[in-house]
């Protein structure tokens, strides 16, 4: 099973301004280091709590499906399956009958069962599972929790950007991030 993004967000769920507003930075002379700092900062908080903060596409690989018919989707909130597609033995790809998916979003993670598997086909990566994710378009639509995470990344990393070089990011995090992101993590038993 492989999870990887298909197609990035188009913003960010925090603005330049914003994040300059809260460091009390009244020029532009650093706009591409805090552009840098909430892309990693967004990054951070998606990949510690199985986000999908600003809408994006995403693939899920498998190599078969599982007995109980039902694929987690572990990306939150998921909006919609655009497509399924299961290959053949010869690597020829046909799509999934829409009609025979199920997909509950409301659920954390959102589960999809197939009414009628199909085929086994390639050993390896044989069906690929392509949705969408996101809370929205804009940074409007994110949660405010996870902005003000982000906004404490960055006031955290852009204090400490002089003490450790960027390779070696992140060293730490600023007190109180665990507990703005700790309702959105996603828990296991």
């Amino acid at each position: 099973m492989t999870l990887f993004r298909t197609v990035a967000p188009e913003a960010e769920p925090v603005t330049p301004s914003e994040a300059n507003q809260n460091l009390r930075i009244d020029h532009d002379g650093e706009d591409a280091l805090i552009e840098g700092l909430i892309r990693a900062a967004r990054e951070e908080v998606e990949a510690s709590c199985g986000l999908a903060l600003i809408d994006q596409g995403w693939r899920l690989t498998l190599d078969r499906l599982p007995r109980s018919g039902r694929v987690l989707l572990r990306r939150h909130p998921v909006k919609a399956v655009l497509s399924v597609t299961a290959y053949g033995s010869d690597g020829e790809g046909s799509l999934v009958d829409p009609g025979s998916l199920l997909l509950d979003a409301h659920a954390r993670p959102a589960r999809l069962h197939f009414l009628r598997p199909p085929a086994p086909g390639l050993a390896m990566n044989g069906i690929e599972i392509d949705f969408s994710a996101g809370f929205g378009e804009a940074g409007t639509d994110v949660p405010d929790l996870l902005k003000r995470a982000i906004l404490a990344l960055v006031a955290h990393w852009y204090e400490f950007r002089a003490t450790y070089a960027a390779a070696d990011q992140p060293v730490s995090y600023p007190a109180g991030y665990e507990r703005l992101i700790a309702p959105w993590r996603a828990r296991r038993l």
